[in-house]
């Protein structure tokens, strides 16, 4: 399976209006758990209890928020990018515009990883940063991740 597949249009969200990291974790949860039939609040605890062991903020504008669920049985990504830079408690220190959550099976291995690793090595590249930055449709940056590099899983 490629990005793209992780990705679907549906799960991709442009300029939308949050002031911060909880707000955003907030409304990307709500978002994501009627796709998954679950509590939003079940979302938003699992990915706040990873960002405790330290923030997903990972530079360049990126966060990359992540948790396993009980309740799933095979991985889910949203990409969502912020209307204007927030704080995410980056390694860098700078604001964070572009948000990609990924929620996997509690059992999940190998997919899992890779999955996160492809996330990480496609947003390493100041141009996927720069073209997902100036993306005016859903359909434009799915068209990006359609390049991104393949993750096996469902």
């Amino acid at each position: 399976m490629e990005l793209a597949h992780l990705l679907p249009e549906e799960n991709i969200l442009l300029d939308i209006d949050v002031s911060g990291k909880k707000q955003a974790l907030e409304y990307l949860s709500s978002c994501l758990a009627g796709q998954l039939k679950t509590d939003p609040l079940a979302l938003l605890d699992a990915l706040t209890e990873r960002e405790k062991l330290g923030s997903t903020g990972v530079g360049g504008g990126v966060a990359l928020p992540h948790a396993r669920l009980k309740k799933i049985d095979s991985i889910h990504c949203l990409f969502a990018r912020t209307a204007r830079p927030i704080d995410f408690e980056a390694t860098d220190g700078n604001g964070v515009r572009l948000i990609f959550m990924l929620l996997v099976p509690e059992e999940a291995g190998a997919d899992y990883l890779q999955a996160l690793s492809c996330l990480t090595q496609a947003v390493r590249s100041d141009d996927f940063r720069e073209r997902l930055l100036s993306a005016q449709t859903a359909q434009e940056a799915h068209a990006l991740f359609l390049s991104a590099c393949p993750v096996s899983g469902k």
